[in-house]
């Protein structure tokens, strides 16, 4: 039995078998982690930060994203987790010294070695491609090979000597059981930051309203513990004797100004407290009253006379 022609169906050709699950390229997968932005998907430049599940982005596209969260964009579930520029690191990167990049195939007539990395392990010397594990530190942003953090154990930044703690190591492109453990810390984090905040708003609180109180009880305190000579009159008798006073100094300068005001009492400036020389000016002074004798004798002369 046979087809036009007189070719013969082979039985691969007739029968649908199950499909082949296609295998995806290991080197190009990472090639595209450690040289890609993990949202943008353009080659990682300076500055480059990383995310709290160990993925690196470029600054300007996380900038891009926090700015404009809109529902199209497809990449931007690669960064749902990220909801501020607080929740990313910038990294502190070493950069290999054998890594000649686009500049040593310009005409592209040589093969470029893609397993050949931009950056190193600045303690080790492994180069950061994928082959080996990385691994950086939230506090400061320090970037170096897990080897490095096994070999030489200490609780102090290998480059910077910043002090960290285990939570702060965070693993670069980890496996899918690195990403999970790394997001149960991720989540415990927030939490323990929603509480810290919720925690500080009634001791706020608190703090602003003690001041007052204390204020106020520190009044009575005081008064008591003065000496009896030390304190203060009573206020109303402040008062009554502040009347006086004031009524005397508006006293002696209506005497002077010669002209008392309404319903003040009338008195003379020869019982006065004043100078003799300034008494001398008015008539009831002694030095006024004179004789009949020493007075003289106006006479008035007009123009008939002369």
């Amino acid at each position: 039995m046979g087809c036009d022609g007189g070719t013969i169906p082979k039985r691969h050709e007739l029968v649908k078998g199950p499909k082949k699950v296609e295998k995806v390229d290991k080197d190009a997968e990472l090639v595209a982690q450690w040289n890609y932005c993990a949202l943008s998907q353009e080659i990682l430049r300076r500055p480059i930060v990383a995310c709290e599940l160990g993925r690196l982005y470029n600054k300007d596209a996380v900038i891009e994203f926090l700015l404009d969260k809109s529902a199209e964009k497809a990449l931007g579930k690669a960064a749902s987790h990220i909801k501020s520029i607080k929740n990313v690191t910038e990294l502190k990167l070493s950069d290999n010294p054998a890594w000649e990049g686009g500049r040593g195939n310009t005409k592209g007539d040589r093969h470029d070695d893609l397993q050949r990395a931009r950056f190193i392990c600045p303690v080790v010397g492994l180069e950061m491609n994928g082959r080996h594990r990385f691994c950086f530190l939230r506090c400061c942003g320090c970037v170096f090979s897990e080897r490095a953090l096994k070999e030489i154990k200490a609780d102090v930044c290998h480059t910077c000597g910043a002090a960290f703690l285990e939570d702060d190591v965070i693993v670069l492109n980890g496996t899918k059981e690195d990403v999970e453990t790394l997001k149960k810390r991720m989540e415990e984090r927030r939490l323990r930051a929603k509480l810290e905040k919720k925690t500080k708003k009634p001791k706020a609180a608190e703090s602003v309203s003690k001041p007052g109180v204390l204020e106020d009880s520190a009044g009575p305190s005081n008064v008591k513990a003065g000496k009896p000579e030390e304190m203060g009159p009573d206020p109303r008798e402040k008062k009554a004797a502040s009347a006086p006073r004031g009524a005397a100094a508006s006293g002696n300068s209506c005497g002077k100004a010669g002209k008392p005001p309404s319903g003040a009492l009338k008195r003379s400036i020869a019982d006065s407290e004043e100078s003799e020389t300034y008494k001398s000016i008015f008539t009831t002074h002694s030095s006024a009253k004179r004789s009949k004798e020493e007075c003289a004798h106006w006479v008035t002369h007009t123009s008939y006379c002369f």
